[in-house]
């Protein structure tokens, strides 16, 4: 358990070497990363895998926060951790938070990996609309797994491997967050080293935020497309994506 200010986060901690942070999307929790860290464990890397606020054992106030806030937990665990630089990795909403982490405390981050990298360029009004139902408790089951298809996933995929694990309150805090926060202010990383793993399939970020950031700074930015998948990204292609993010770590490590 980690005191990050006023809140007080569930970390994981496995392995040994360099540190490698995950942060999850929008209302969802560390687990969804648990193949991919057991497989970045596995060559020698330290994983950290805090729960957000809300989430597990992870407590803190849910209103009125920015980004800034959601950083600045991250930042408390890069410390408690060993200090950094780390690596953040971050996934969806957890992709703005890990280059808010990196603009907002540059010694504790020696690069950024970003899936389904949003944030300048929206996406349509019926795929935003839709994300909203995905934490709608009361829809019907089939209701629900069919707007986790459309929003999340690539068409031919199951849907079923997110039936669950989505958490409404968070995600309002999380979104009133994002919404609260000025883009410039994190949406370059500060100075750190990118990688982007943009889904090709992508309903929700979709993949003219990735190419916009890398004209923007094609001295920081690695980018790399993956094939037959969408939002969700993890479930859809573990391979492809364990392989690019553990080649990113050798080659910069």
């Amino acid at each position: 358990m980690v005191q990050a200010g006023p809140a007080t986060i569930e970390v994981t901690v496995e392995g040994n070497g360099h540190p490698v942070v995950f942060v999850p999307s929008y209302g969802r929790g560390a687990e969804d990363f648990t193949d991919l860290a057991t497989r970045v464990v596995g060559v020698g890397f330290r994983v950290v895998l805090p729960q957000p606020r809300g989430i597990g054992g992870s407590i803190g106030p849910l209103r009125g926060l920015t980004l800034h806030d959601w950083a600045a937990d991250v930042a408390a665990i890069v410390r408690t951790v060993g200090g950094g630089p780390a690596t953040i990795i971050g996934h969806a909403f957890g992709n703005r938070v890990a280059r808010m982490v990196a603009a907002d405390h540059p010694r504790l981050v020696k690069q950024v990996v970003l899936l389904a990298a949003g944030g300048a360029v929206p996406p349509s009004p019926e795929i935003a609309n839709t994300l909203t139902r995905v934490f709608d408790q009361s829809l019907p089951r089939a209701d629900h797994l069919a707007a986790v298809e459309r929003v999340f996933f690539a068409r031919g995929h199951d849907p079923t491997v997110w039936e669950h694990g989505w958490h409404p309150a968070v995600f309002e805090a999380q979104k009133a967050a994002a919404d609260a926060t000025p883009l410039e202010s994190w949406w370059g990383a500060g100075s750190a080293p990118i990688l982007v793993l943009q889904a090709t399939e992508d309903a929700f970020a979709v993949p003219a935020n990735s190419k916009r950031l890398r004209e923007q700074y094609p001295e920081r930015v690695t980018l790399i497309q993956i094939p037959r998948s969408g939002h969700a990204m993890l479930p859809e292609q573990p391979d492809v994506i364990a392989d690019a993010i553990i080649g990113y770590l050798m080659r910069q490590h």
